[in-house]
């Protein structure tokens, strides 16, 4: 059983950090990978172009056994909206066809597919958010589940909406997409790191992570580990380093085949001395924690805090509807969520607030002590 981990971050005693969601501080490992390779440059060394190489294939082995695919899949890329172009940029769309995704989505995920619509003349289906009350996740899940049809090219969606947490159903969901030979495009932003991801049971084409949230990775640095049907589309982005020989620097000329695997979907400059030191450092550190450990940590957490809310005036999702690492609190009056973050902030805790709900996201440094005060703070704004 995980114990609580804050002793292997700089965070201040007074700090309640409750808010991952929004972004991760760094472990001191990772700002010492970071600040060794930063001194390093201070006399630049000239390296063996396979050396060049080496912590971002390192990286790869450690996302492959994070994710349970291939090395070979993962592409390095600077943010999810760039794995989304991947697709966008490659998927066959037209008039009659359909990208389907969930409601509130996070804008990043959309974006590029409602251009992409634009462009071809198909069309995005939005499927709404049922009414709050019992296994809503899995009512949401069904509808959609219930909008796919033969007209769907493209199914796109979180592991958990990133305003509440909300877990939708991928698997169902993916089974039939599949069904339909539409794509399936997963981002895992707000759980990779955080929970077990069931890849196999999923099987998406193309699964994508932000990393500087539950992976503790540098800014601009995210995750796309793309499937059989996209592994051999034509990169957006062309650059020496993801062409097949390019650690012969002894050749000059140019190449015409690609790197193999993911890596021609790798963004120029990805071989970051700095950022991948730091990335490799962070992502060794969730190895050796275990999602499925933080998950458990993070749920263990949570549970008084749920159990105190349950019969309170704020509303909760069920127990099936999130994970254990991100929840959302909502109440019907604004004045008392505005009162709420208001006594919130003078306890020095961090969480978000995402549009009616009062996002709360702990990881392994946080105690029992910090959801203890965020109850104090939260029953305080009802008086």
């Amino acid at each position: 059983m995980l114990t609580n981990q804050r002793s292997l971050f700089a965070l201040p005693d007074d700090l309640r950090y409750l808010n991952c969601a929004s972004r991760s501080p760094y472990p001191m490992a990772t700002m010492e990978a970071g600040k060794a390779a930063v001194e390093r440059m201070l006399v630049p060394v000239s390296q063996p172009p396979d050396e060049y190489f080496a912590k971002s294939e390192a990286f790869r082995d450690k996302v492959a056994e994070l994710v349970g695919c291939s090395a070979d899949q993962v592409a390095i890329t600077p943010a999810v909206s760039y794995g989304i172009g991947i697709a966008a940029h490659n998927w066959s769309l037209g008039p009659g066809r359909t990208v389907v995704v969930p409601e509130g989505e996070f804008p990043s995920d959309v974006y590029a597919w409602m251009a992409a619509c634009e462009r071809t003349g198909a069309s995005m289906v939005t499927v709404a958010r049922p009414a709050d009350g019992e296994d809503l996740a899995a009512r949401w899940s069904q509808a959609m589940i219930d909008a796919i049809d033969a007209r769907t090219a493209v199914v796109s969606l979180s592991t958990v909406l990133w305003a509440d947490g909300t877990a939708f159903d991928l698997t169902a969901i993916a089974s039939r997409a599949r069904e339909v030979d539409a794509l399936v495009v997963v981002d895992a932003t707000q759980s990779l790191g955080a929970a077990p991801f069931p890849y196999a049971d999923v099987q998406p084409d193309l699964l994508l992570c932000s990393a500087y949230k539950w992976l503790f990775c540098p800014d601009q640095f995210a995750i796309s580990v793309v499937g059989d049907r996209l592994i051999e589309a034509a990169p957006f982005e062309h650059h020496w380093s993801n062409r097949a020989g390019s650690q012969d620097t002894t050749g000059t000329g140019l190449r015409d085949t690609f790197r193999p695997g993911a890596r021609r979907f790798d963004v120029g400059g990805h071989s970051n001395n700095v950022t991948l030191s730091m990335a490799n450092a962070s992502l060794e550190q969730v190895l050796a924690w275990g999602p499925g450990q933080v998950a458990d940590y993070c749920t263990r957490l949570m549970a008084p805090l749920l159990a105190h809310l349950k019969s309170s005036p704020y509303a909760i999702p069920g127990p099936n509807d999130h994970l254990g690492h991100i929840v959302g609190i909502r109440h019907d009056d604004v004045a008392t969520r505005e009162r709420a973050m208001t006594e919130i902030a003078k306890r020095n805790i961090r969480v978000s607030l995402r549009g009616d709900a009062i996002r709360v996201s702990p990881n392994v440094y946080n105690t029992p002590d910090d959801i203890e005060v965020l109850i104090e703070a939260l029953d305080a704004a009802l008086r």
